[in-house]
């Protein structure tokens, strides 16, 4: 069943873009929206590849044009996703992956209902820090200001990840490319209303653990704790 719209938002620093290449790289018929963005290239980033580098002006002539499924401003640039890529991917037989924050994800939600929305933890704000710093240090610009707005900016984000499907802690880089392949390969394998195969069951049982549907996410309370605030009940 092709056309499915993937959704996955992380807090900066989290480990998101190693997740989704190796979700790419492993799970077929998969593709990656190319998102719009009004900020420079960082480190080996390329035109294209991780976005399409616009002009603000640019961009909010695209926002005035309704060529948006959705758009947000973080950190004072603008992030956008095209209007026409889920039923470009779906023409060719595949899904869409959106790597997009939660505003986006909002936004989306409201528009397609059906899409799969995954949220990607990081193990503490202790680990975070440690990974925001040392990729600052690689693009040799280490910032505390900007740094610790991250940090305040990502507890906002783990706040709201209640509103996502599924969820799960990058911690170790093979268990969470597994969970994470495991909900894709799930929701494909539920939707298409055929019995499942023993590889399918596997990753039905893996995706119900991660999942969000029934109740909030006992992990969630830890990891929101070593930002100094417990989740709502």
């Amino acid at each position: 069943m092709a056309g499915i719209l993937f959704i996955i938002s992380a807090p900066s620093g989290s480990g998101k873009s190693t997740l989704v290449n190796e979700l790419l790289r492993l799970v077929k018929g998969l593709e990656f929206s190319v998102s719009y963005t009004t900020r420079g290239l960082r480190g080996s980033e390329r035109e294209g590849r991780e976005y399409h580098f616009v002009t603000r002006e640019r961009f909010e002539a695209m926002i005035a044009a309704g060529e948006f499924l959705e758009h947000a401003e973080v950190y004072g640039h603008y992030y956008g996703t095209a209007a026409h890529t889920l039923e470009d991917a779906a023409t060719r037989g595949c899904d869409l992956l959106l790597d997009i924050d939660v505003q986006g994800a909002v936004q989306v939600k409201e528009k397609r209902p059906g899409s799969v929305s995954i949220f990607i933890l990081p193990p503490s704000r202790q680990v975070l820090e440690k990974r925001l710093r040392n990729r600052s240090m690689s693009e040799g610009a280490v910032d505390d200001k900007v740094i610790e707005l991250r940090l305040q900016e990502a507890r906002k984000e783990i706040e709201n990840s209640p509103v996502y499907d599924y969820s799960l802690v990058n911690d170790r880089l093979d268990d969470s490319v597994d969970h994470l392949s495991s909900i894709v390969l799930a929701e494909r394998a539920l939707r298409s209303g055929g019995a499942l195969s023993p590889e399918e069951q596997r990753a039905v049982a893996i995706a119900k653990i991660c999942s969000q549907r029934s109740g909030p996410n006992r992990k969630l309370r830890a990891i929101l704790d070593t930002f100094g605030q417990a989740v709502a009940n």
